[in-house]
């Protein structure tokens, strides 16, 4: 309980860690985040770019062929008075110029005059000409023509005059509380020349607002000069086209100044908050365009331009007037104002309400707390598929609101949100896990041993019954005297310090990669190279074997010297091919190895009792072994056998309290074992020396009863 509560706090405390950032990065809306969702919307364009249908707008393209065949830009005013004219008489309803003409036109004939030495008869010819640009207003006031101006940044950059009311008659009436504030403002203009500023049915502003990555996606509607609105040519273009005055702008609901819509005359435009209009796209239309030229010879089709909407641009590279667009190709930047107006007029909009943002946010809050506790509590595969399946289908409702309702839903932000969460709550989850399992296998090796522990996690697929052949070697102990010692104290005390004496003798085993096989009461059962197998388990017995006995014989010493009876410890250690494996039933089993010298390694435990020695060790471990210090005990036939096993006592350095030089020995022993008739002799001066050594002891007691040889047999004992 303890656990699923802590994780339930690391859940709520992520979700707050991901649901908080989440919001706030929705809010700053910082650029890397509007260039991840204009790439998204511009996918959306790709995919279902709006269909074309013929709209009453059209471009008068100034393309490389009309450059070709009229002259090279900038062309002469009348010449552009001779276009207006033109189009004027094939019906037109509004000429729009995406042209700025600031400056007067340098080729009319007393510019011109200025520059060449002529007669005064001759400059009084030129003079009388009509100059051009006289002319070109003259055309503008005959027709509906709206001239454009270029918005300024760089204020002191900008044309010294200051653009003013335009002479067009309109003016904008706020629905709600007026709010220039909100629109793109910039502070200076560079206007149209003041005759054909003053000729002209309307101005409006050529000025895009371009996003980061330099792709037009939106065309303003209003923007604002010195605090004070000003139409863009689009905008204009539209009211001069329906012949009305005002333009109705809809201030949005809510505390910050933001714009809803924009009416001009019969069309409501909605636009963001900023004042502009969204673009859909149709692909590249050659229908859209006709040439500049074939208007001018009469060569143009009435029927393409008679009650249509026209923008006077080009398409020529040489002229940079090209733009970039969602679809990703590079348009003049003419089509701009030519899309927004077709869109219009056919009522198409993409929609961004205000409302979005917020729903947005929302979106992204629940989403980082649903997914943080789904990759938290689920299983990993099904928080995997269901947290998929959430971002796939915001995903999917993104496009479902762009394809079926022309919403812009930025469903890219709370699916990029979502899929950080999961994977951090993933990621808490593995730690978290790994901490469980760690506080498992901890509390797992109390019981089992860590290397038993360790290669379980590791092979899991090891947890079945059955066992497998395989050498090991096995080291058994036996507490000398611990029931008397219970007796004699008080039992509390008696577990204490058995628990002592365990615990320092069961790590000894586990420095040595020696497997806990069980504990009888004070008695222990270790076996090396299972479950690991390990090349060296006999060294590995035997050097444990000898640090467990250097251990209890201090341990035993030190109590003894405290006045308690703790007795000495006795091991047996052998080496041989056992079962080892899983053993029981399914609801329960254990692993231990099985076979003939497991009970041999007890039966060498035991005989230490009878010998007098407290290790004794089978031939089978030390030839394994190198760098061996031990002397031979003898054949033994043990309990329940009938082959005599070579037994060995191995010793440690120093030699204990007592005991013979081991050559000493070896040399008595050779003369036992050889039936060597001065055997008793040498065994009775090395009693005489060192009556405390048990093999000593063992030999001379033998040899009296005229036991020869070192063949023991334990069966009747």
């Amino acid at each position: 309980m303890k656990s699923k509560l802590s994780l339930r706090s690391v859940a709520a405390l992520l979700s707050l860690a991901t649901a908080l950032p989440g919001l706030a990065l929705v809010l700053a809306d910082p650029l890397a985040l509007q260039t991840l969702r204009n790439h998204g919307f511009d996918q959306y364009q790709r995919w279902q770019p709006r269909t074309y249908e013929a709209a009453p707008v059209r471009i008068i393209d100034i393309d490389e062929e009309s450059l070709e065949k009229v002259g090279q830009w900038p062309w002469p005013r009348n010449k552009l008075a001779q276009l207006v004219e033109q189009l004027g008489a094939k019906g037109v309803a509004a000429i729009g110029f995406d042209v700025v003409f600031a400056e007067p036109d340098r080729t009319s004939p007393r510019r011109a005059s200025a520059e060449w030495a002529l007669s005064p008869a001759q400059a009084r010819s030129l003079d009388a000409l009509p100059d051009h640009d006289a002319s070109f207003a003259k055309a503008i006031a005959a027709h509906k023509v709206v001239l454009g101006f270029a918005l300024r940044s760089d204020a002191a950059a900008a044309h010294p005059q200051r653009l003013g009311a335009p002479k067009a008659p309109y003016r904008y009436v706020w629905v709600g509380e007026p709010s220039p504030q909100a629109l793109h403002a910039f502070p200076a203009a560079v206007p149209p020349l003041p005759p054909l500023d003053a000729a002209a049915s309307g101005s409006g502003a050529l000025t895009f607002i371009p996003d980061g990555d330099g792709v037009v996606r939106r065309v303003p509607m209003v923007l604002a000069l010195a605090d004070l609105p000003v139409p863009s040519l689009s905008a204009e273009l539209l009211r001069v086209a329906q012949g009305v005055d005002n333009y109705i702008l809809r201030r949005a609901e809510g505390e910050a100044p933001a714009l809803a819509q924009v009416r001009i005359g019969q069309v409501s435009v909605p636009t963001n908050a900023r004042g502009e209009m969204w673009l859909h796209y149709t692909t590249a239309q050659a229908d859209r365009y006709v040439p500049a030229w074939k208007v001018l010879a009469g060569d143009a089709d009435p029927a393409l331009l008679e009650g249509h909407i026209v923008l006077v641009g080009s398409s020529a590279q040489g002229l940079m007037d090209l733009r970039f667009n969602p679809l990703g190709r590079v348009m003049p930047g003419v089509e701009a104002h030519a899309q927004a107006l077709e869109q219009v007029l056919s009522g198409h909009y993409l929609n961004r309400p205000s409302w979005t943002v917020a729903a947005e946010a929302l979106a992204v809050v629940l989403g980082c707390v649903a997914v943080v506790w789904i990759g938290s509590f689920f299983p990993s595969l099904w928080a995997a598929a269901i947290s998929l399946a959430l971002v796939g289908g915001v995903l999917w409702g993104g496009w479902s609101a762009f394809s079926n309702h022309r919403l812009l839903l930025d469903s890219f932000t709370p699916a990029l949100a979502w899929a950080v969460a999961f994977a951090l709550a993933s990621l808490c989850r593995h730690f978290w896990s790994e901490r469980q399992q760690r506080w498992v296998k901890e509390a797992f090796s109390r019981y089992v041993s860590p290397n038993r522990v360790e290669y379980l996690m590791s092979n899991p697929g090891q947890l079945e019954l059955g066992g497998k052949r395989q050498h090991c070697s096995f080291i058994f102990t036996d507490l000398a005297g611990f029931t008397t010692l219970m007796e004699d104290i008080d039992p509390a005390a008696a577990v204490t310090l058995l628990n002592r004496y365990l615990e320092e003798m069961i790590s000894i085993a586990f420095r040595h990669q020696g497997t806990l096989d069980r504990i009888v009461g004070d008695a222990l059962a270790i076996m090396f190279s299972a479950p690991v197998v390990q090349p060296d388990h006999a060294q590995r017995a035997l050097d444990c074997a000898m640090e467990m006995h250097a251990f209890a014989t201090a341990y035993a010493r030190d109590l003894q010297g405290k006045g308690i009876a703790f007795g000495h410890t006795r091991f047996g250690v052998h080496s041989g091919e056992v079962i080892v494996g899983n053993f029981g039933g399914r609801a329960l089993f254990d692993y231990r190895a099985l076979g003939d010298p497991v009970n041999t390694a007890a039966r060498l435990e035991s005989v230490n009792k009878h010998l007098g020695t407290l290790i004794c060790a089978s031939e089978a471990t030390l030839s394994a072994c190198v760098h061996v210090s031990a002397r031979p005990v003898g054949h033994l036939v043990l309990k329940g056998k009938r082959v005599a096993l070579q037994v060995f006592e191995p010793l440690p350095d120093p030699l204990p309290p007592g005991y013979a030089p081991t050559a000493m020995y070896l040399v008595a022993f050779e003369a036992v074992r050889d039936g060597d008739a001065q055997a008793q002799e040498r065994f009775d001066r090395l009693r005489e020396s060192y009556p405390n050594d048990p093999l000593v002891a063992l030999y001379c007691s033998r040899l009296a009863e005229n036991e020869l040889g070192d063949r023991i047999v334990f069966n009747a004992k």
